[in-house]
């Protein structure tokens, strides 16, 4: 039992991950073919065992966006930025909303549905009570008493004053008027955030080990339940953000870099490789990062400038996250039939956008993050489980693209820049 035991813990979590989603599949559609009613009972029987997996999900979602976004909003050096650092931040903050319009022009093309026959009565029931904010509601929203956020589980506003609460405190840090026992006091606030936020990724830790398990349960449910018709929304989904993710990397970046550089987009890319397929094979941000910042080290950008951008943006520039998001919204929304109008999407892009920011540090932040964008386009907690569910089953094969995109996106952000700036010397052959 212990040598199973060890082996089972060597083997990497996204291949735990994979291993259980394809298994539930395969059960769940072995179920359509032979003795459908028992497979049927079964799903009912293990069904809790698999929303048990949201439901930890949802336990730890508030806390880690809360204690996450503090400690990065408090750790932008923004008195010590200066003219290149305000630019770094920017750039990001563009490319995020140009990625969040982009996904859901691609999600929009696309059009990832669930046909009627696939939803349960449970699942296709009106949305009642959650219906979509209007444009001013929502915006107002985004501001509510923190402690009524927390305990309410608005995750909008809890991004928000999560926020502007980390940058105060680092404005306060970086005062020259501030004392030292304010200093002092806010510096051992931020110890705690920091302590509370590596408790909480211990939790993350645990909960994961559950994960392959919730998969299989929760895919072999749904396939059970809705047969090979199931491919479909999976297949559309896939092909939206794997086009769009492509897109952002060979078309959209090379274009920035290219109007930036003035050179050959395709041959700075070639510089990147290593890192690219690190991030590709790692599907982690921060363990691409050392292999990032020795690279463009290596070809003449100045440690000044690399030390500050690729740390910043891993931490909230999430454009693989923007293009990702809006499919599964796009997803929800047709499956249970929310109209898709002009207020509705803006709402979907500012949401994704802020959303996004807190992706960053989060251990796979972007699904976390679907419970905020499913939310505020007004499902219940039912039909946020179901889209949740099928999300988990398909992210280790999409999310080896969206951390290249993330990682080429931080990349092509401090080599334009560097060129801009003259921080860039390339060593002599």
């Amino acid at each position: 039992m212990l040598k199973f035991l060890g082996f089972w813990f060597r083997i990497p979590m996204s291949v735990r991950l994979l291993g259980g989603f394809l298994l539930g599949m395969s059960a769940g559609l072995a179920g359509n073919f032979y003795a459908r009613e028992q497979f049927l009972r079964a799903a009912d029987i293990l069904e809790p065992f698999g929303t048990i997996m949201i439901a930890m999900l949802k336990m730890v979602v508030v806390p880690i966006i809360f204690f996450s976004l503090i400690a990065g909003a408090a750790a932008l050096p923004l008195k010590k930025s200066g003219k290149v650092g305000t630019t770094v931040i920017l750039w990001y903050l563009v490319t995020s909303v140009f990625a969040a319009v982009f996904g859901i022009s691609m999600a929009m093309l696309v059009n990832p549905t669930i046909s009627a026959d696939m939803m349960t009565a449970k699942n296709s029931a009106p949305v009642g009570g959650g219906a979509v904010p209007s444009l001013a509601n929502f915006l107002e929203g985004l501001f509510r008493n923190p402690f009524e956020a927390l305990s309410s589980g608005n995750f909008l506003a809890i991004v928000i004053f999560s926020i502007i609460f980390g940058i105060a405190a680092r404005v306060l840090l970086d005062s020259e008027k501030r004392t030292e026992k304010t200093a002092e006091a806010i510096e051992t606030l931020l110890r705690c955030v920091h302590a509370c936020g590596s408790v909480t990724f211990k939790l993350i830790d645990w909960i994961m080990e559950y994960f392959p398990f919730g998969i299989f349960i929760l895919t072999f449910v749904n396939f059970a339940r809705s047969g090979a018709i199931l491919f479909e929304p999976y297949l559309n989904v896939i092909l939206s953000v794997t086009i769009g993710l492509l897109a952002m990397i060979f078309l959209v970046y090379p274009l920035l870099l290219l109007c930036v550089s003035r050179e050959n987009p395709y041959r700075v890319l070639a510089k990147f490789r290593e890192p690219m397929f690190t991030a590709f094979t790692t599907r982690s941000s921060f363990a691409t990062l050392p292999v990032s910042i020795k690279t463009l080290n290596r070809i003449g950008i100045s440690p000044v400038l690399t030390s500050f951008s690729l740390p910043l943006g891993c931490t909230v520039n999430m454009d693989g996250a923007c293009v990702l998001l809006p499919a599964y919204a796009i997803l929800a929304a047709n499956a249970f039939n929310i109209t898709i109008t002009a207020t509705n999407l803006a709402i979907i892009l500012v949401t994704v956008l802020f959303a996004s920011i807190g992706a960053g540090g989060i251990p796979n932040g972007s699904l976390f993050l679907l419970f905020i964008i499913l939310k505020n386009i007004g499902l219940q907690d039912d039909q946020v489980s179901f889209v949740v569910a099928l999300a988990f089953g398909i992210d280790p094969l999409i999310d080896m693209v969206r951390t290249t995109c993330n990682c080429t996106g931080d990349m092509v952000c401090t080599y334009a820049i560097a060129k801009r700036a003259g921080m860039l010397h390339p060593p002599e052959e």
